[in-house]
């Protein structure tokens, strides 16, 4: 139990939610588990807490536990919470898009836990078969969408790699009736928290009803309306998302796209600078219906729905997270069907002017030194508080990457704290800073 104090302190958690409090007590280290739970509950914070006692069940060995997921948000997301509770325990996080040969080296120190995509786990297992022989411990998050993706054939090959598995346990936001027949659970507590109020997020919803030839105008003055707020825009294709984004911007809305065709970094810096606040508006996919944990995210707009109702709910899981209020909007033009599950929302109308947002209060500066160079984010604050009359509330979120770091400075002073700090030195190391 302290253990566990311990882990929620360090997140900033003040109390497990009671899903996962039940995963916490009704656990057995002797059977299989299965957890449903609804987008957005908290599954994370549950299964590693999980994780965390069975790694101390056994001698500490290279992969010994695996955790498969269907998306490299998803394997990030994990990673960032996971390294929060124990920044000792030692990780790699593998995905498409990230860099091969730092994956291999990482592979090669014996990283007592792996998160993984499906595809990338794959490949490195054909080039190390007996990378996964020790692995006393798989999870399979969100296994759900791993199925609706077609990760089927991948699982099992992966499956088929543990060759020493004591324990399984598998996450879903909806209950998968027919589980294929590579998943073989020994005799598993199977805890269904799907329809529990207490932790359905508390939402509200609005339809927004325009014209055709309106809708866009529709969109911007409801972000008008809601205000310098963290938003997420979804949309149906890439396409589209680039597109909005843009003309958002052309009427003085700044906004940050996100879909699957972006590289992988702009996909991360994009979430980067919605959660540290130098971006409020991510106009996005479904690629950011699961995987995303971000702060005070709590207005989710539908300026295209998706095609299942499934995907709105998964949607909507963004908003309301952590018992707070969430909105949800449809924006809708008088010749579109309207989904059934939407045709009851009240109507929100759009009759005022509304002032067009303030810029957000943070700006994301670069600096060309990181993990490798030694630094840390306390060397970053002592830095730029050293180049001039600065204060510590100037400052906001710091990710420390392994060659670059990102910081969020007050819009007030980034310009100046560039100009002060380029070509300055944190720990010797002659630094470059940039606006992102």
């Amino acid at each position: 139990m302290q253990q566990e104090k311990s882990y929620i302190d360090r997140l900033g958690i003040e109390a497990l939610n009671p899903m996962q409090e039940a995963v916490v007590s009704q656990f057995d280290d002797t059977r299989d588990f299965i957890l449903l739970s609804p987008t957005g509950s908290g599954k994370t914070l549950a299964f590693s807490l999980i994780l965390m006692q069975l790694l101390k069940k056994y001698p500490i060995q290279a992969s010994s536990a695996l955790i498969v997921v269907p998306t490299r948000e998803l394997a990030l997301q994990i990673e960032s919470v996971i390294r929060k509770m124990d920044n000792t325990l030692s990780l790699v996080c593998l995905y498409g898009g990230n860099d091969n040969r730092m994956e291999k080296n990482k592979l090669k120190e014996g990283p007592s836990l792996i998160i993984a995509t499906p595809g990338r786990l794959i490949y490195h297992l054909e080039r190390r078969p007996d990378l996964l022989e020790n692995c006393h411990t798989l999870i399979l998050d969100e296994f759900d969408k791993s199925l609706e993706l077609g990760f089927s054939e991948q699982i099992s090959y992966i499956i088929n790699s543990c060759r020493n598995i004591k324990h399984q346990v598998m996450t879903s936001a909806t209950d998968v009736t027919d589980k294929p027949n590579f998943i073989q659970l020994n005799d598993p507590i199977k805890l269904d928290f799907l329809n529990k109020e207490a932790l359905i997020p508390s939402l509200d919803y609005h339809k927004v009803e325009v014209s055709s030839k309106m809708k866009l105008e529709g969109l911007f003055k409801l972000i008008c309306k809601i205000g310098a707020e963290r938003i997420l825009v979804f949309c149906n294709h890439r396409e589209a998302a680039e597109h909005i984004s843009e003309l958002l911007e052309s009427k003085g809305i700044d906004s940050i796209p996100y879909h699957g065709g972006l590289d992988q970094f702009f996909r991360e810096l994009a979430i980067l600078k919605i959660k540290n606040g130098s971006q409020l508006i991510l106009v996005t996919t479904d690629l950011a219906s699961r995987g995303l944990d971000i702060p005070d995210m709590n207005h989710v707009v539908h300026y295209q729905f998706p095609p299942k109702e499934e995907d709105f709910i998964h949607r909507n899981g963004r908003a309301g997270r952590n018992q707070q209020e969430g909105h949800v909007y449809g924006v809708l033009t008088t010749e579109e069907r309207v989904p059934v599950y939407f045709q009851d929302v009240p109507v929100m109308e759009l009759n005022e002017f509304y002032p067009i947002p303030e810029p957000p209060k943070y700006q994301t500066i670069r600096i060309t030194a990181g993990k490798r160079q030694k630094v840390n984010k306390i060397d970053i604050v002592g830095f730029i508080l050293n180049l001039g009359d600065f204060k510590k509330e100037d400052l906001g979120m710091i990710d420390v990457k392994p060659n670059e770091s990102y910081v969020a400075v007050s819009r007030a002073i980034a310009r100046e704290v560039i100009k002060l700090g380029s070509n300055g030195r944190i720990k010797g190391q002659k630094v470059r800073l940039n606006l992102i």
